[in-house]
């Protein structure tokens, strides 16, 4: 029985030829498997007939946005995803959503493999195996990029030499990822740290230092979830659509940093996620009005872990569906509005409203008519600072 690839095709020059090319190292018919995931650019019916052009024997299209949105993007908003910090997991989150439809085209068209064209210095290529080793571990997955040390050159040779129907355009200097939750610039100039990024770079985000006039906005939500935008009703989908568009307007969501990788190294990354960070940003706000302090402060915590444990590709495993049930349990009273202005690269939240809300005004006023006990106070303090006291004690008398 002839072998049947499952591959991932972005419509690019190396997985065009990894078509052909797969064909031949493993007698196998290729499937090509594409997904519309907000990233924009081409048309998704071009991308299609350039697959079967290039040999395919099926080509899968899939319109995901929405999937996307609703069960990617918005479990991130709950967990306020960003590994180190500052990184809203812009590929990270994509790449499980692409696994479970090759999985499902596998099933479909008689798969006995998967593959993607990932090289072995990044994480994907961690991100799509485990996650094909999870959910269908009778798959085997090659990856031509590492597993037959393919390159530019050699992809370019190889078209050449089959007459693939493919324009063999200059190299960029760049490594481009994006998607409607952003978009992932790195390699090229980029490499020496010391070169800053030109304006060329950005395509989501407008230069902050030349921003128009400041935005405010209300956002509102509904546990966790945003549910409208300045009294508007929206989806998922369109809340990050309709931020992507104003937020980066402000040139808000540009990140420069060098992060840690999976497989070891640290590499240069340039992110643009305008819609991401304002999300993010405003639901954070709004926990801070409506979560308990010791909740909140543990729940800081699981959001650094989850985060790592989504970065690190086990979007499947056993530890990241637990902390997924626990930020679920958290998000039952983050409801309400949150208003902040957008404005030359910069978020200011300047009003928070909640039903939900555990800010007491009563206790919280320095006015007359304050409800807060203060003869309480000095006890609490002498209780609190105790056993920091003894250990200091013992030290002085210890030298």
């Amino acid at each position: 029985m002839k072998n049947r690839v499952v591959l991932a095709y972005s419509g690019g020059l190396d997985t065009s030829v990894a078509i052909p090319y797969l064909g031949k190292m493993l007698d196998a018919d290729v499937v090509a498997v594409s997904l519309d995931l907000g990233q924009g650019g081409e048309d998704m019916d071009s991308v299609r007939q350039r697959a079967l052009d290039c040999g395919a024997v099926e080509a899968v299209v899939v319109d995901a946005k929405d999937e996307f949105a609703e069960d990617y993007c918005l479990p991130t908003v709950k967990a306020n995803g960003m590994y180190m910090k500052q990184y809203p997991l812009v590929s990270a989150i994509s790449r499980p959503l692409i696994v479970n439809h090759l999985v499902q085209a596998a099933k479909e068209h008689g798969g006995t493999h998967v593959a993607h064209g990932c090289t072995g210095k990044g994480n994907d290529q961690v991100r799509f195996e485990v996650g094909f080793m999870d959910t269908a571990p009778e798959l085997e997955i090659v990856a031509p990029a590492r597993d037959y040390a393919w390159t530019r050159d050699k992809a370019i040779a190889f078209a050449e030499e089959v007459k693939l129907p493919i324009e063999q355009s200059e190299k960029s200097p760049f490594s481009i990822d994006q998607n409607v939750w952003g978009r992932a610039v790195e390699t090229g100039f980029l490499e020496d740290l010391w070169n800053p990024p030109t304006k060329d770079l950005y395509s989501y985000t407008e230069d902050p230092s030349l921003s128009a006039a400041p935005d405010e906005l209300i956002i509102s939500f509904e546990a966790g979830r945003p549910v409208a935008i300045d009294g508007r009703k929206v989806t998922m989908l369109q809340a990050i659509e309709e931020l992507n568009r104003r937020a980066g307007a402000q040139g808000i969501g540009r990140l420069d940093m060098v992060e840690d990788r999976l497989v070891g190294i640290k590499s240069r990354e340039v992110y643009e996620a305008p819609g991401a960070i304002a999300l993010i940003t405003a639901h954070e706000a709004l926990e801070d009005v409506t979560l308990e302090r010791e909740l909140a402060r543990y729940k800081r915590l699981v959001e650094a872990r989850w985060s790592e444990e989504v970065y690190d590709g086990l979007w499947f495993g056993p530890l990241k569906r637990s902390l997924d049930a626990f930020i679920e349990s958290t998000q039952e009273h983050v409801t309400g509005d949150i208003r902040m202005v957008l404005h030359a690269g910069k978020i200011t939240v300047n009003g928070r409203r909640s039903s939900h809300s555990l800010y007491d005004f009563n206790l919280a006023t320095y006015d007359t008519g304050d409800t807060f006990d203060q003869t309480l106070a000095k006890g609490f303090v002498q209780l609190h600072g105790l056993s920091s006291k003894i250990a200091n004690r013992r030290d002085r008398e210890a030298r």
